[in-house]
This record gives C-alpha cells, structure tokens and sequence, in this order.
C-alpha cells in the first residue's frame, strides 16, 4: 500500500464528505461503499469511546448524548496520530474551550485538563526519589538555600483554575457532595503519582507559586519568598513535608554542582 494511498484511506476513514477509495474491493462483490461506511462508523465509535474513558469526569458532567456528540466533532478534526490510544485527548481541553454548545460550562476544559494531567502522571518515567535523610542533609545547609534548585519527579502537575476544578474532580470520585461545590470558586490543583496512585490534592495558591518557582528551577529560598509575597502566613512544611512522602523531590544541585 502506497502512501499516498494511506492517506486517502486515512482521511476518508475520518471524513464521511470523502469518498470511499477507489482501490478497495470486495471478495464477493458486494457495494464497497456501504461496507466501508460500517467500518467508517465501528473506527469513530471506538475512537469516542477512548476520549470517554480518557474522560470520564468531563463525560459524567455533561452527559453521554453531549459528550458523544462533542467528541464526535473532535475525533473527525483531530484523528489521532499513532495506534496508541493511551494519549488520544491532549488537544481536547483546548478544543473544549472553544466549541460553542459547551460555552455554558467554562469549567469545562479545565476539568479535562486535569484528566488528561492525571493520564500523564500515570505514564511518567519512574525516578528514583530522594530520600528523607539525604533532603535532610540538604537542608542543614542553610547558607546553600539561595542556590539550591530541585528537580521534580516528572508525574508532578500543578494547574490553575479559575473555576474548582478539584471539587469537581472530586464530587465524581465520591469525595464530597456535588450539590456543596461552587464551580467559580477558583482552586489549585496538584497532581502526582505516589505509588501506583495518582493523587489529585487541592493545594493554596501560594503552595501553587512556590511548586511552580520550584518546577521552573528557582532556588528554594526564591520559590519561598513567592509563596510568602502570595499568602504572608505561607507554612512551607505541609507542602514540602508531602513532596518528600511522596518522592516527588528526585535531585537536587547547588550552583553548578549536582547531587
């Protein structure tokens, strides 16, 4: 099968305004356009029903009809790219944002944000973390702070919503009662794996500044001072504490020197 030929079959796979290919046939003879259009149809049901399970929050919030139809669009404009389905989605808050029938939920795409984020942590590469004697070790050097950076482990995500994306998130897991959550209520989000689990942890806006500072490689005493000029009474040990129970801190460097 030539390129040019896949093309054309992937694109009309897709794109029921295209034709069938010219180059199919059938063993028996049978009309090759109605059969490809069964097969047409069983691609873009199997393609919704992973947007489904990517999204399963998002499903539950507006419903099987509105999430099929939503990712019916979606699935014809962004096909995926490889045979793997396991990331089929990473456009999708995106598209959320801007499809119009979804306009009247703007928490919308950031609840599949955060989805597509816990998919991500998922399947994020196992690092060795360090352990609590040698972050111990660290920190007795205070006169190294203002040029101590640390490294994540990369399953960790922090997002920033103007809306509760975690309430949301959360009243779907059976955490809480949906009925108590005020979805414009802005919250922030850290998502990580611990263990085999990822957790989704609602933190403060400051500890969302200083994981931030940290992720972007600013020194701890920086990424602190951040956190304190957002919430003055800023308590790093909660956040810090669960960073290293979870192993999320993996190496550390001061200048130009590394652990």
């Amino acid at each position: 099968m030539s390129m040019g030929y896949q093309q054309e079959f992937s694109s009309a796979l897709i794109n029921a305004e295209q034709p069938c290919p010219t180059q199919l046939k059938t063993w028996n003879g049978s009309d090759i356009s109605s059969r490809f259009a069964v097969y047409r149809n069983n691609v873009i049901s199997s393609l919704i029903n992973a947007l489904a399970d990517n999204f399963p929050v998002v499903l539950q919030l507006v419903g099987d009809e509105f999430f099929r139809a939503m990712a019916n669009v979606f699935v014809r404009e962004f096909p995926p790219q490889t045979r793997i389905l396991t990331f089929y989605g990473a456009g999708f808050a995106r598209f959320i944002e801007v499809f119009p029938p979804a306009q009247g939920l703007p928490y919308l795409a950031d609840v599949a944000r955060l989805e597509f984020a816990r998919i991500q942590a998922y399947h994020s590469a196992d690092v060795a973390a360090l352990g609590p004697e040698q972050i111990g070790q660290v920190l007795s050097q205070p006169e190294a702070l203002e040029r101590m950076t640390f490294t994540l482990h990369p399953s960790l995500t922090v997002l920033n919503s103007a809306h509760a994306i975690v309430s949301l998130w959360g009243a779907h897991q059976g955490h809480i009662d949906i009925t108590q959550v005020n979805p414009k209520k802005p919250e922030h989000a850290l998502i990580l794996r611990n263990q085999l689990d990822v957790e989704v942890m609602h933190i403060s806006a400051a500890a969302a500044l200083f994981l931030g500072a940290l992720m972007e490689r600013q020194p701890l005493a920086a990424a602190v001072e951040y956190a304190l000029a957002c919430e003055p009474d800023f308590d790093l040990s909660p956040i810090f504490g669960h960073l290293i129970q979870t192993g999320a801190i993996t190496r550390y460097s001061v200048s130009n020197s590394a652990a």
